[in-house]
């Protein structure tokens, strides 16, 4: 029998990688409404006890970073409350889960990259929902995996690679951040590290170095402006003309939430325990910038 990987979610971009990335062998299947609404959390257990799962992945989430701040009791129930249900509701199973969470449950004052015995401190109420949410998942379940990432993009959603070549077509120079650090991560690489986490949950369920929290994201750093001039050169490199980055401060660019400086995740724990490394960022950047642009063409 195959490993069933139930995902709450749908459009998110992890989930939707997860169902591009999934190999031979492995079933992923992906909640949503209207059998599973995380808006309502009581919903949860039913919907996951019937999809009968090997391991549950809580990858669907409120992600409106800015909308968040003037709905924060919406993003709660969400990132919390349903993180904790899906959790309750996999040990009620008696299987593994795996809660995705955020570099935003940091506040970003360190100088060097996060571990995940480092001290939290959310700045929004995005941060404070998902920290809220790893909270729950711990206290209702022992056999948990919450793997924190950062700077997610894709070739489905919206995210900043699509926003910059949409901009990149009428604009010769963009004005993007240069005082935030962390890692871009492609949902492409996050889905096959969560399906190589799930395969060892379910297949070493008396290892506790492989349960706990985990993070997991791109090798290799940049700030905003760095990821921006990464994705106009290899749309120049494609044939496209060439788009010039101002680099700004984020004062320059005023935002509801604010966000960390420093989102830079260490991510040893998970190569050590998990023997899960994801690539470095400017080759799977590359990649999803080429696929964006043949899909347009």
């Amino acid at each position: 029998m195959g490993l069933r990987i139930v995902v709450t979610g749908w459009t998110g971009q992890v989930v939707r990688a997860m169902l591009e990335r999934v190999p031979a062998g492995v079933e992923v299947v992906a909640l949503r409404r209207p059998d599973l609404d995380l808006a309502i959390p009581k919903m949860v257990a039913p919907a996951l006890r019937a999809a009968r799962p090997h391991v549950i992945v809580n990858a669907a989430a409120y992600t409106a970073v800015d909308q968040a701040e003037s709905e924060p009791d919406l993003a709660m129930r969400v990132n919390g409350e349903a993180a904790g249900e899906a959790a309750r509701a996999a040990a009620a199973l008696g299987v593994p889960v795996i809660q995705i969470s955020t570099d935003y449950v940091f506040d970003g004052a360190l100088d060097r990259p996060y571990r995940e015995d480092d001290a939290t401190g959310p700045i929004s109420a995005y941060g404070a929902s998902k920290l809220a949410g790893e909270r729950a998942v711990a206290a209702a379940s022992d056999n948990h995996a919450i793997l924190r990432t950062a700077w997610i993009y894709s070739p489905f959603g919206k995210n900043f690679v699509k926003t910059m070549l949409r901009l990149a077509e009428t604009c010769d120079e963009v004005g993007v951040v240069a005082d935030q650090q962390g890692c871009p991560t492609s949902a492409l690489d996050i889905a096959d590290a969560v399906l190589a986490v799930a395969h060892n949950l379910v297949a070493r369920p008396q290892d506790e170095t492989l349960r706990g929290i985990f993070h997991m994201s791109a090798a290799g750093e940049a700030v905003w402006a760095d990821v921006a001039e990464a994705i106009f050169a290899e749309r120049e490199r494609l044939g496209g003309k060439p788009v010039a980055v101002k680099r700004i401060a984020t004062t320059d660019y005023p935002t509801p939430a604010q966000r960390p400086a420093n989102s830079r995740l260490d991510c040893g724990k998970l190569a050590a325990r998990h023997g899960v490394t994801l690539p470095a960022w400017r080759g799977s950047l590359a990649t999803c910038v080429e696929r964006l642009l043949k899909d347009q063409g």
